[in-house]
C-alpha cells in the first residue's frame, strides 16, 4: 500500500485558483485526488483547472465567496452531485487589510474574519456529514505566521489566524473518533499576489524576510505540494490537531 495514494479520493480547495492553493492543488492531483477549486474568480478558476487538467488529472470549478456561508453549503453540495463525494477539504482561501487598529473600521474587521475563519468553520461543518458518508476525512486550515506572531499592521488577520490553529484543535479532538484529521499548516512568506501587495504596503519587507529566513528565499507555491500530500493522505491518520510551519526556518530563526 502507498501511504500517500490518494487514488478515489476527492478534494475542495477554497481558494484554489492561484496562490498557495492552487500549489496544493497540484500536489493533490499528483498523487491521484479530484480536485474541486472552489473560489470567487471564475475565469481564473478556469485557467487553474485546465492546468490541473493538463497534467492528466480530473479537476472542476465551483464559483463561492466562502464569507457567506449559504454559498459554502451551495459549493457542497454541488461538489457531491458533480463528483459523488467529499473526501479533503483544504481551507485556504482568506483575504487582508492592512491597517493599523486604530484605522481599521468594524466592517473591515467582520470582513477578515468572515473571510479568514467563519469560513473554516462553515466549511468543515458543511463537509463533516459528507466525509462521516465516506468513512472519514481530512481537513487541512491554513494558518500563518501570524498564528505565532504579532504585527501591527494585523490585527484582524493575526486575530484570524491565531483563532485557526485554535479552531483546528477544537475540531481535531471532536472529529478524531470520526476518522476524521483536521491539522493546520503555517506557511512562512511566500511569493503570492497577497504578498507581492504586502511588499508594496510595507516598506523594508522583502530584505527583511530574506535576513530573517534561513534558506534565504521566498516560499514558492509548489513548496506546498508535499505538505498537501501529506495531510490528506493515509501517511497522516495518527496525526490530528498540529500546525506545521512551511516557512524555510522563519519561525525558528532567533
Amino acid at each position: 500500500m502507498n501511504a500517500f495514494d490518494l487514488s478515489g479520493k476527492v478534494a475542495i480547495v477554497t481558494g484554489g485558483n492561484g496562490g498557495i492553493g492552487l500549489g496544493m492543488a497540484r500536489g493533490l492531483v499528483s498523487a491521484g485526488a479530484t480536485v474541486a477549486v472552489a473560489a470567487r474568480n471564475a475565469e481564473k478558476s478556469a485557467k487553474a483547472v485546465a492546468e490541473l487538467q493538463a497534467l492528466g488529472a480530473k479537476a472542476i470549478a465551483v464559483q463561492v465567496d466562502v464569507s457567506q456561508g449559504e454559498q459554502i453549503q451551495a459549493m457542497v453540495r454541488e461538489v457531491v452531485q458533480q463528483l459523488g463525494r467529499v473526501d479533503i477539504l483544504v481551507n485556504n482561501a482568506g483575504t487582508n487589510i492592512r491597517k493599523l487598529p486604530q484605522d481599521l473600521s468594524e466592517t473591515e474587521w467582520h470582513t477578515v474574519l468572515d473571510t479568514n475563519l467563519t469560513s473554516v468553520f462553515l466549511a468543515s461543518k458543511a463537509c463533516y456529514p459528507e466525509m462521516m458518508k465516506v468513512g472519514g476525512g481530512k481537513i487541512l486550515n491554513n494558518g500563518s505566521m501570524m498564528s505565532i506572531f504579532g504585527a501591527p499592521w494585523t490585527p484582524a488577520y493575526a486575530a484570524a489566524k491565531g483563532g485557526m490553529v485554535q479552531l483546528t484543535k477544537s475540531l481535531a479532538t471532536a472529529w478524531a473518533k470520526d476518522h476524521i484529521q483536521v491539522n493546520c499548516f503555517l506557511p512562512g512568506w511566500i511569493d503570492t499576489e497577497l504578498t507581492q501587495r504586502a511588499r508594496e504596503q510595507v516598506p523594508g519587507l522583502h530584505d527583511s524576510v530574506l535576513k530573517r529566513t534561513p534558506t534565504g528565499r521566498w516560499g514558492h507555491i509548489d513548496d506546498f505540494q508535499g505538505i498537501a500530500v501529506f495531510l490528506a493522505s493515509p501517511a497522516s491518520d495518527f496525526i490530528t490537531g498540529t500546525a506545521i510551519p512551511v516557512d524555510g526556518g522563519f519561525s525558528v530563526m532567533g
